[in-house]
């Protein structure tokens, strides 16, 4: 739904930024690695790129320092098992590169030192997102999605479950849909996403 967010970056803690832009204080939840990213910079400028989740009980804004980090925020709470709280305290406790090494490396023991991430949520997630991965570069990519098939997956993805669908069936779906033709308008992937869940 939004991108990013530039304005002046208000107020910081190491779980929240309040940025002030057009006159309106966004509050966005963020990890410890933007919030070291964004140290010193109270009073200044920033750009957040962000995540909108909006669940049954919450409406919540996610900021991150870059495209990278976001990329591994969004695979992450894709998998089963693992909500925003637990892909921000993996996002605190590792590197968006990191994350990608210790998937790419089956390092198990990696995602099990963070707190809350047990042996089967460390599996789940090496598995949902090897496939995921891209293979080269020194910036976490994800073969199945570029900026914009990702921004429309995440939009097409929020609609189905204020309808109600369950968010599993709609990753598979979506997920499947996608990969048979990544240039869905989010129109288009929703209406035929309805006609499989």
């Amino acid at each position: 739904m939004y991108e990013y967010i530039t304005g002046r970056l208000e107020e910081i803690t190491p779980t929240d930024a309040i940025v002030e832009a057009c006159g309106v204080g966004y509050d966005l939840l963020i990890s410890l690695s933007t919030f070291s990213k964004l140290q010193g910079a109270q009073g200044k400028q920033v750009k957040l790129y962000t995540t909108h989740l909006v669940r049954e009980d919450d409406e919540s804004l996610y900021g991150f320092a870059d495209k990278a980090e976001r990329s591994v925020f969004v695979q992450l709470i894709s998998v089963s098992g693992v909500g925003p709280g637990s892909a921000r305290m993996i996002l605190s406790a590792m590197t968006a590169d990191e994350v990608r090494e210790a998937v790419l490396s089956n390092d198990v023991n990696k995602f099990k030192s963070v707190k809350g991430i047990g042996l089967k949520t460390a599996q789940r997630v090496i598995l949902d997102l090897k496939d995921k991965i891209g293979k080269g570069g020194d910036t976490f990519t994800f073969e199945a999605q570029s900026g914009s098939s990702s921004a429309v997956r995440e939009e097409a993805q929020s609609a189905l479950t204020m309808l109600g669908f369950a968010k599993p069936a709609i990753e598979k779906t979506l997920d499947k849909l996608l990969k048979e033709n990544p240039a869905l308008t989010l129109e288009e992937l929703i209406k035929r996403a309805l006609k499989q869940l």
